[in-house]
C-alpha cells in the first residue's frame, strides 16, 4: 500500500468524521477507505480508530499518528511546492552549449534579450565545437549543426546554417573576382585550422562536387581572426554567413562564387526528454525559435 495514500485517507476519515465523508472527499468508495484504514493499522500493528455502528473515535495511538501524519503530509506539500515554483516562472541557471561562431554571433545576443525579459534566469553559455554529453555534463540545451542521430534527445529544427565565400573590395580589385572554382588557382585562400588535415574547399559544381586544394596563405584557429584578415584584404574567405553578415551588409566584404557556395546545413536544438520541462528551458527555446530563421 502507498503509505502516503494511507495517511491521507486516515486524515480524511478523522477530519470528515466517517468513512463515507472521507470517500466523498477523496472521490473513492467507502469500501476502499475501509481497506486503506485496515491495511494501515495492520502495518502499524495497532488500532487507530474505535468504531461501532453509531460513531468512531481515535485511540491514543490514533491521536499521535494523526498529528504526525498531518506533519508528514505538510512536509510533502512543501517539497512538491519547491519543485513546482521553478516550473511556474522561468528562474534558475540554464546551461547552454553552442558552436563557437553560431553561438557568438546568434545565441549570445539572443541570450541578452532573453535575460532582459526573464531577470530571474542565469545563463551559462559554453561556446565550443566539441560535441558535449547533455546528461554527463549537466547541459540543459545544446545547439548543433548538421544531421542529428540521437534518439534519446528531443531535437527541434532551428534554422539553416549557410556558408559564404567572400573577400574585401580591395582584394578583388587587386586579384580580380573569380567566376568559377577553376579560377581559384589564381587566388589567395584563408583557412581555418580545423580544415588543415584536408585543406580543401568542397564546392557544389555543375557536374558534381568541386574540390579546390592548395596551401592557404593564412591559417587561423578562430573564425573572427579570419574575418578580420579578410576585411584587411588578405584573401578569399569561406566561413559561416552569420560570422560576416554585418560586413556583407556594409560592403566591407563582398560575396563571390554564389552559385558554388556549399549547401546550407540544418541547425538543431537538442534537450533531454522531460514530461514537464522547466519554464526557463521552454521559454528560452521559444525565444530562439521566434528570433531566428
Amino acid at each position: 500500500m502507498d503509505k502516503l495514500r494511507g495517511m491521507e485517507t486516515f486524515i480524511a476519515v478523522v477530519e470528515s468524521g466517517s468513512f463515507t465523508g472521507a470517500a466523498s472527499r477523496l472521490e473513492i468508495s467507502a469500501v476502499m477507505v475501509g481497506k486503506y484504514i485496515a491495511l494501515l493499522e495492520s502495518q502499524l500493528g495497532t488500532r487507530l480508530l474505535e468504531r461501532n455502528t453509531r460513531r468512531q473515535s481515535l485511540t491514543d495511538a490514533g491521536r499521535v499518528y494523526f498529528e504526525e501524519a498531518k506533519r508528514v503530509l505538510e512536509q510533502v506539500a512543501v517539497a512538491e511546492s519547491a519543485v513546482e515554483r521553478p516550473r511556474a516562472t522561468p528562474a534558475g541557471t540554464l546551461r547552454v552549449s553552442a558552436p563557437t561562431s553560431f553561438g557568438g554571433c546568434v545565441v549570445a545576443p539572443l541570450t541578452a534579450t532573453f535575460l532582459q525579459s526573464f531577470p530571474d534566469v542565469r545563463v551559462e553559455l559554453d561556446l565550443t565545437n566539441r560535441r558535449v554529453d547533455l546528461v554527463d555534463e549537466g547541459v540543459d540545451l545544446a545547439i548543433r549543426i548538421g544531421d542529428i542521430h540521437q534518439g534519446d534527445l528531443v531535437a527541434k529544427y532551428l534554422c539553416p546554417y549557410r556558408m559564404v565565400i567572400c573577400a574585401s573590395p580591395d582584394y578583388l580589385m587587386r586579384h580580380g573576382t573569380p567566376q568559377t572554382p577553376a579560377e581559384l588557382v589564381d587566388h589567395l585562400c584563408l583557412s581555418h585550422t580545423v580544415w588543415t588535415a584536408r585543406n580543401e574547399w568542397r564546392l557544389p559544381g555543375t557536374e558534381g562536387e568541386v574540390r579546390w586544394k592548395r596551401d592557404a596563405i593564412l591559417r587561423c584557429n578562430d573564425g573572427y581572426g579570419l574575418r578580420t584578415a579578410a576585411i584587411a584584404g588578405a584573401g578569399l574567405l569561406l566561413q559561416p554567413e552569420v560570422l560576416v553578415a554585418e560586413e556583407l551588409k556594409n560592403g566591407r566584404l563582398v560575396r563571390v562564387l554564389e552559385r558554388y557556395t556549399p549547401a546550407p546545413r540544418p541547425v538543431h536544438l537538442l534537450w533531454r526528454q522531460d514530461l514537464r520541462p522547466l519554464p526557463k528551458l521552454t521559454q528560452f527555446i521559444a525565444h530562439l525559435l521566434k528570433h531566428t530563421s
